[in-house]
């Protein structure tokens, strides 16, 4: 990777280092996803077993629904291997774990004399998880899905994935209580979550990552008036950052890096750190680790995306990596929590030299569903929360309302709202009778 000196840097050279892969803003790409989302809205099923052949050169006329059967999903079930379950189960009681203890807990105050103020805390009835397909199949992303999902309460948990899906897909989804499972993947399966089909039910809140026709999608889908339907987060391409200094292994980070890059080309790494010679030998290890993946020219592309920055401390890593808002950070230090205590924005951190990125994507319980394109500076992680609406209740008795009521009624009227204000009068003039 090219190796920049932040401090060398003017301000446009520094704003360009952080920039993303420059794949990402196909200008073409939102009347793409547009003719898609149409499409879908307005002939469904048909449209949806026309995309399937198209894009995934799946011949859904020779099948008689969409949604996988009971059989289709325990015979896809009985075809994983022992040691595959073995592992998700892990992952599936960490993941568990760590989410359970997310659970809500209602806030009931009084504010004030008579005035009783209440946050409570409702699932969200109908949930569409996305799961990618294709080349790497994200079975990991089931269990971050489903499980909160279940844990949450949401009645209704549609799962879509490109077809034909993997075994292991089928397999996770009904271990987490999925059991309608639908084979269409893309911008195509995102538009049938939104407004429904003859099949595929319509949901209210769509979740799970995707390439960038599934972004677009997605955006698409929440601003359209057509349907009432809200997303997760923004989350695209795959990316991390590593803050490492003298002390970090050469080897532990070019495998990090390596790690994110062959999720795809558009995936970027990047590198901070104080020392020299560390990024010298962070590209040697990337060389020879590269020569060996099996993913390697995806990995390769993505890599001349990305690059190091030297810093002259942790402190200054700290701030380019705030400006960043990466994905994925790993702080790859001496004193890691030192380095923590000024870290910003990121969809997730990892700390020391036995932490690898990868055991948050499977199985240390935390959520892999992170925000990308610098949105981790106000967007947060996905957690037990986004499956659920929260919504307040307030409660006055006539005393409440004796001693609010006058605040209340000068704000409307310096506001010009004199319903609002009369609202209160009327309530109060009774009062009195």
């Amino acid at each position: 990777m090219d190796i920049l000196t932040w401090a060398a840097l003017s301000t446009d050279e520094q704003k360009a280092a952080l920039q993303r892969s420059p794949l990402i803003g196909d200008s073409g790409l939102e009347q793409s996803v547009r003719a898609i989302v149409d499409a879908v809205a307005s002939r469904g099923d048909a449209a949806l077993k026309e995309f399937n052949q198209k894009f995934d050169g799946f011949n859904s006329a020779n099948i008689d629904s969409l949604r996988l059967s009971e059989s289709e999903i325990s015979a896809a079930s009985t075809r994983v291997s022992s040691e595959l379950k073995a592992a998700i189960a892990q992952a599936m009681a960490n993941i568990d774990v760590f989410h359970s203890a997310q659970q809500f807990r209602p806030i009931e105050i009084e504010t004030q004399a008579g005035v009783r103020c209440e946050l409570r805390s409702e699932p969200i009835e109908k949930v569409g998880l996305y799961i990618p397909g294709g080349s790497a199949p994200l079975i990991s992303t089931v269990m971050m899905l489903a499980l909160p999902a279940k844990i949450a309460g949401c009645e209704k948990r549609v799962l879509v994935s490109p077809p034909p899906i993997n075994d292991a897909i089928v397999y996770a989804a009904n271990a987490c209580g999925i059991t309608e499972i639908y084979q269409v993947g893309g911008a195509q399966a995102i538009a049938a979550l939104a407004f429904g089909t003859e099949t595929i039910p319509s949901v209210d809140k769509i979740f799970g990552p995707g390439n960038r026709y599934v972004t677009e999608a997605k955006r698409l889908v929440s601003q359209d008036g057509r349907c009432t339907v809200s997303i997760d987060m923004p989350a695209g391409p795959s990316e991390v950052l590593v803050i490492a200094d003298s002390d970090a292994n050469s080897a532990f980070i070019a495998a990090d890096l390596l790690s994110q890059a062959e999720h795809g080309p558009d995936s970027q790494v990047i590198l901070v750190t104080d020392s020299e010679p560390l990024a010298q030998a962070v590209n040697q290890a990337l060389e020879s680790q590269l020569a060996a993946l099996p993913r390697q020219e995806i990995a390769a592309t993505a890599l001349k995306g990305s690059r190091t920055i030297l810093v002259k401390d942790m402190q200054e890593a700290a701030l380019v990596s705030n400006r960043y808002g990466p994905e994925h950070l790993i702080i790859q230090t001496r004193f890691p929590r030192d380095v923590l205590n000024h870290i910003r924005a990121a969809g997730s951190v990892f700390l020391g030299a036995y932490t690898p990125e990868s055991v948050g994507d499977y199985a240390s319980g935390t959520n892999h569903v992170l925000p990308t394109y610098g949105y981790s500076r106000a967007v947060s992680s996905l957690s037990l929360a986004d499956f659920s609406r929260r919504f307040t209740v307030q409660e006055l008795s006539a005393k409440g309302l004796l001693g609010l009521g006058q605040a209340v009624m000068t704000l409307a009227s310096n506001e010009l709202l004199d319903a609002h204000k009369n609202a209160v009068a009327i309530r109060l003039a009774s009062l009195k009778d």
